[in-house]
């Protein structure tokens, strides 16, 4: 047996960027590429309840995973992934040796009593058990050679070491390493799955690679580093360093066709790798959720994303919890303020008047004359919202977040009115700062989305009517701004919850105002 493997869990882990969905041609195929590289253990996805479409590399039992294997193995055993609690393990008929040879099985700090029990129970199934605790990092010593001495208890195929939060560097996979070694019983295997949050996986293994030692060591890896957040491993980088630097004994092209044939179609629609966000996770030992959830506001800087991310209570930084991520950054917008002037100052302004809302959608490029037409018509009071349009001037500019701030408005130096929300610290001139707190919407997905936020406003204002040019909705695959500066990417699973919460938001709006809408829009 060789003393260094590499685990592939590119449809395990890389599942998480498509939400599994690589086709039964493409699971196949990828299995198969694998194999034909000789990689010493290939993750062919999860086991949980439930699951039996067979174009997901999700599973509920093993003879669905069977009919994606190749009749020749090669040199290559097949494992798949269960969490602890999300798969019933009387589903699990005994090892028969025609599907996956073996198991690994994930858990976290509270649950390792029943977790050992749990791959007890696999075990005495016939399948070779991995045991791959949440965070080791999160570990104190003395939890985890507590942890070590149930594993020598049950005998496992192999023991890992994760690094969940990205974060461990040379020195810190080295200590860990060396700890597990000395207390693992000398049959067990030890596993390394590492993040690559701080652009360390391919040293830290490298490192590992070197060690001087009988053990054999497992490197998780996956194919163009595919996998949540930052990403992993790659597995075609640590296979071709092991055919430099121990011997050659992995087939490069078949992984390489994996990336031309899959990954990249999958890399064009849904990112991964390193980011400003992920390393800040990692540097304020944060699970990598929270960057990510926080980003995706697409509403904060790079400044206040690590301010927030500083605000989380260090006990409950490793294990990502969305309702602590939504409180600490409403906590940090807030910024309570007694709006009163302000509002009194606006409705001064507004008094009497229609207002036209000019969003920042693309369908303004094909309808300016229509609008022109509708604001000198109807003697409508113009407030944009995110930027400042350069085919009329405009009564008022709304802001309602710092990015925006900086990335747009701090850069068009034209004499505006400026409405913000108190989250945002700025000195201008011709500024009304309002309440951000009391303009957020019920529903998450739109909590803070300024159009509405503006709308909000307009009703507080005791606007009658309405007239909104540029919220067109959010579109796959197209320009969703009406200038290129203004535009921020999303995937197409977000586009699709923004527009159903949106369309809904404005249905229930215009129950109670005149809202017409002068440019065509989803949710009109």
């Amino acid at each position: 047996m060789n003393r260094i493997q590499i685990l592939d869990c590119t449809l395990r882990d890389g599942g998480y960027i498509n939400d599994f969905e690589f086709g039964r041609l493409g699971i196949k195929k990828i299995i198969a590429q694998l194999t034909r590289s000789n990689i010493d253990i290939i993750e062919c996805g999860f086991l949980e309840d439930g699951n039996d479409d067979p174009d997901l590399s999700l599973y509920s039992t093993v003879d669905q995973i069977a009919e994606h294997l190749p009749q020749d193995h090669g040199c290559s055993m097949y494992v798949a992934m269960a969490c602890y609690g999300e798969y019933d393990i009387s589903q699990l008929k005994p090892y028969d040796g025609k599907s996956i040879d073996g198991i690994r099985v994930t858990f976290h700090y509270n649950e390792v009593d029943e977790a050992i029990e749990y791959c007890r129970q696999i075990k005495d199934k016939g399948y070779k058990v991995f045991v791959q605790p949440v965070g080791t990092t999160s570990y104190s010593d003395e939890q985890l050679m507590a942890l070590i001495h149930q594993v020598n208890g049950l005998q496992p195929y192999s023991f890992y070491l994760v690094d969940t939060l990205g974060l461990m560097h040379k020195q810190d996979v080295m200590r860990f390493f060396y700890l597990i070694d000395h207390n693992l019983d000398k049959n067990i295997h030890i596993g390394f799955h590492s993040h690559n949050n701080l652009q360390l996986s391919y040293s830290n293994c490298q490192a590992l690679v070197g060690v001087v030692t009988s053990r054999v060591i497992s490197l998780d890896a996956s194919v163009y580093g595919m996998g949540r957040g930052a990403g992993n491993l790659n597995t075609e980088l640590i296979a071709n360093y092991i055919n430099d630097h121990i011997s050659r004994r992995y087939n490069i092209e078949p992984l390489l066709e994996v990336i031309d044939e899959y990954i990249l179609n999958i890399k064009a629609e849904h990112d991964w790798g390193y980011s400003v966000p992920y390393y800040l996770a990692a540097i304020n030992g944060c699970h990598p959720n929270y960057a990510s959830y926080l980003s995706g506001k697409q509403t904060l800087t790079i400044q206040s994303i690590g301010a927030i991310l500083r605000m989380i209570e260090p006990e409950k930084r490793s294990l990502f919890d969305k309702k602590i991520a939504e409180e600490k950054y409403l906590e940090y917008q807030s910024n309570e303020i007694d709006d009163t002037q302000a509002i009194a100052q606006l409705k001064d302004q507004v008094k009497g008047r229609k207002v036209m809302l000019i969003a920042p959608g693309p369908s303004l490029n094909d309808n300016v004359e229509k609008l022109l037409d509708v604001v000198k018509r109807e003697e409508c009071l113009v407030i944009s919202a995110t930027f400042v349009p350069n085919f009329l001037e405009t009564d008022f500019v709304f802001l309602s977040n710092l990015k925006r701030y900086n990335t747009t408005f701090n850069t068009d130096k034209r004499k505006v009115n400026l409405i913000c929300t108190s989250n945002i610290s700025i000195d201008e001139p011709n500024l009304y700062v309002v309440n951000y707190s009391s303009l957020l919407n019920e529903e998450d997905a739109i909590r803070d989305n300024t159009s509405v936020m503006l709308i909000n406003l307009l009703k507080r204002l005791e606007v009658s009517t309405i007239f909104v040019a540029g919220m067109d909705g959010y579109r796959a695959n197209q320009d969703n701004y009406y200038l290129e500066s203004l535009k921020f990417v999303q995937d197409v699973e977000h586009y699709k919850i923004l527009n159903d919460a949106m369309t809904a938001k404005m249905k229930s709006l215009r129950q109670n105002m005149d809202i017409r809408f002068v440019t065509p829009s989803l949710y009109d």
